[in-house]
């Protein structure tokens, strides 16, 4: 069995209700549940929250609606903690949490997504964007050398992780957390790729002025 989770905690400290925000009219939470209702490849569909305003709009949609308790709810709680609670009350083989702050994301990637995770022997599959340009950290460079330049097209590209879309294979997951070892990593890792507009996530205001020009040019065509 193969669950959607859309994660919907309404607090929120950089952008206040980002899950309740719309684009073009429609609230974010509600057109996550709509693209995975438009991929067809999940047995069910989960909104995942602390708050039962989100189980009115899940109700709505003709989806199902996950009360996480409130210590769940709390900055201080961690993903791993909401996803094993989740996991635990609704045994499954595969979860794919769907993130509504990546509304750009495409119905075909979620698909691809989820169809790679079910024929691949991957325990986590994590969604990323290539980056191939020249990339640092703490002025170390990642992929290419102080000693020669390269044309952009000959490195090797960064895999950035977007969080747009995940994988993870329920056994993998409960083992490792029950063990108290990272659970988000467990197992054998693989990378998606994806474009760059589902990899747009919004944390910020000027995210959301983004994904709303791209959203208002697309659904306009």
């Amino acid at each position: 069995m193969i669950l959607a989770m859309i994660p919907a905690r309404l607090g929120s400290q950089r952008l206040k209700q980002k899950n309740l925000r719309t684009l073009n009219g429609i609230p974010l939470i509600t057109r996550a549940i709509r693209k995975c209702k438009a991929a067809g490849v999940f047995d069910e569909i989960w909104v995942n929250s602390e708050h039962t305003g989100f189980a009115t709009i899940a109700a709505e949609e003709n989806v199902l609606f996950h009360q996480r308790p409130a210590y769940l709810a709390s900055n201080t709680a961690t993903s791993e903690d909401y996803i094993y609670e989740f996991l635990k009350a609704h045994p499954c083989d595969i979860v794919i949490q769907v993130h509504s702050i990546a509304p750009l994301l495409g119905v075909d990637a979620v698909r691809s997504f989820v169809e790679t995770m079910q024929i691949s022997n991957y325990d986590v599959l994590l969604s990323c964007v290539l980056e191939q340009i020249e990339c640092a950290m703490d002025g170390v460079p990642v992929n290419f050398s102080f000693e020669k330049k390269q044309n952009s097209q000959e490195l090797s590209p960064i895999q950035r992780v977007t969080w747009s879309i995940t994988g993870w294979r329920s056994s993998s997951y409960t083992t490792a957390y029950e063990n108290k070892r990272c659970a988000t990593y467990a197992g054998k890792v693989g990378f998606f790729p994806i474009d760059r507009l589902g990899g747009h996530i919004i944390k910020y205001e000027e995210d959301l002025e983004i994904a709303e020009y791209y959203i208002s040019l697309m659904e306009s065509k």
